[in-house]
């Protein structure tokens, strides 16, 4: 959508590095926002994001117009069920809808062979693939890992909106999640067993902070982004809290086994 960050960049190094062509999307898409007042605060930079594509070796920008994408009031719409609905699809009511009425749209004016999606997106990723494989979309997802800052903050465009003091704090949703993990971790290799909602809470613990307003953290399958009892493989675990005016998502991808 824009505002593009090294995240981004890596999402573009990957395609140039495996793939013949390049093409950078960038449109900042009202249909999958819920909040008006977030969609009219989003930052457009297109001349610094079509600079950095062009450093980075993209062969093609492609940047649409609202009235090219949306020339009509849209009466068809992609509906992805179960994937979207906990978690993002609880807090922000029909973003998805809108995310894969959007990346439907893209596919099939640009027509690639690989698409590629940020990681820090877990759900979205996970839509996008379901909508792919029920649909027989001839394109392959490929999922980038999360690009962070060094203090473990996940890149975001929204993370120049932070205050200063907020900024500081954000870096505690990493960390929270990686408490969960380690947590989950260690109790797998504990005989005494695996006690989930104990990591969930002594992540929630580290951010009990008037300043921090914890919408969720939940452990999911990565698939199904269903809440999971018994772990049998990797899981996810996803947060998202709001700092002063600011939504910020995270998560991290737990998979110790057990030996």
């Amino acid at each position: 959508m824009g505002a593009l960050h090294a995240g981004h960049g890596r999402l573009i190094e990957t395609s140039v590095r495996e793939n013949a062509c390049t093409v950078v999307s960038i449109f900042v898409n009202p249909s999958q926002f819920n909040d008006p007042a977030d969609f009219t605060h989003y930052p457009r930079t297109f001349e610094s994001d079509a600079a950095l594509c062009e450093s980075l070796g993209a062969s093609i920008v492609f940047a649409p117009s609202e009235q090219e994408i949306y020339p009509a009031p849209q009466q068809a719409f992609v509906e992805v069920a179960r994937v979207s609905e906990p978690l993002e699809g609880a807090f922000r009511p029909g973003h998805f809808r809108g995310v894969a009425t959007v990346v439907m749209k893209l596919f099939q004016i640009v027509q690639p062979d690989r698409a590629y999606f940020g990681e820090k997106d877990a759900q979205q990723l996970a839509v996008i693939r379901r909508m792919v494989a029920d649909l027989n979309v001839p394109v392959e997802i490929v999922g980038v890992a999360t690009v962070r800052e060094p203090d473990g903050l996940a890149m975001s465009s929204r993370n120049q909106r932070l205050t200063p003091s907020d900024r500081a704090l954000a870096p505690l949703l990493y960390q929270a999640l990686q408490l969960a993990s380690s947590r989950i971790a260690q109790d797998l290799r504990d005989p005494r067993g695996l006690n989930l909602e104990a990591a969930k809470q002594e992540a929630l613990a580290l951010l009990a902070r008037p300043e921090i307003r914890v919408e969720y953290l939940e452990i999911v399958d990565p698939d199904s982004m269903q809440p999971v009892e018994l772990i049998q493989g990797p899981v996810r675990i996803l947060v998202a809290a709001r700092l002063g005016s600011v939504r910020l998502i995270d998560n991290v991808l737990a998979t110790a086994p057990r030996p």
